[in-house]
């Protein structure tokens, strides 16, 4: 049987709310620890000006450390959710070393959100 439920674990990095202008950073820092990469979900409702996501990483437990994660570790690239399209899903992957990550919009209002589903667990069940 092909379960994903044992395998996967989500968790809310900005939580989905009405968002206002500027820079956000984001709610929650997720903690990679026996897990090997990620998932990264950034999905939007209606949005007044396009929101582009940045995901930062680092080793420090309150991300006191948080560096722009570079391109080498993403698979896929970080989105920018538009305007003109309300409703959007976008993902991208993180493969790198870092244990903790974070994801922060730069610019934007509207409503939106981001989550951070870690995958190859070391153990599992990931529940």
């Amino acid at each position: 049987m092909k379960d994903l439920y044992h395998d996967l674990l989500a968790q809310h990095s900005i939580y989905p709310a009405s968002l206002g202008a500027g820079a956000k950073t984001g709610d929650a820092i997720v903690d990679l620890q026996g897990f090997e990469g990620a998932l990264i979900v950034c999905y939007s409702g209606a949005l007044t000006v396009d929101m582009p996501f940045q995901l930062m990483h680092g080793d420090v437990a309150n991300l006191s450390d948080a560096a722009a994660v570079p391109d080498g570790d993403l698979v896929g690239t970080e989105p920018t959710l538009l305007q003109a399209t309300d409703n959007e899903v976008k993902t991208f992957a993180y493969v790198g070393t870092k244990r903790y990550l974070r994801v922060d919009t730069t610019a934007g209002t509207g409503i939106a959100g981001a989550m951070i589903i870690k995958g190859y667990a070391r153990h599992k069940p990931a529940v």
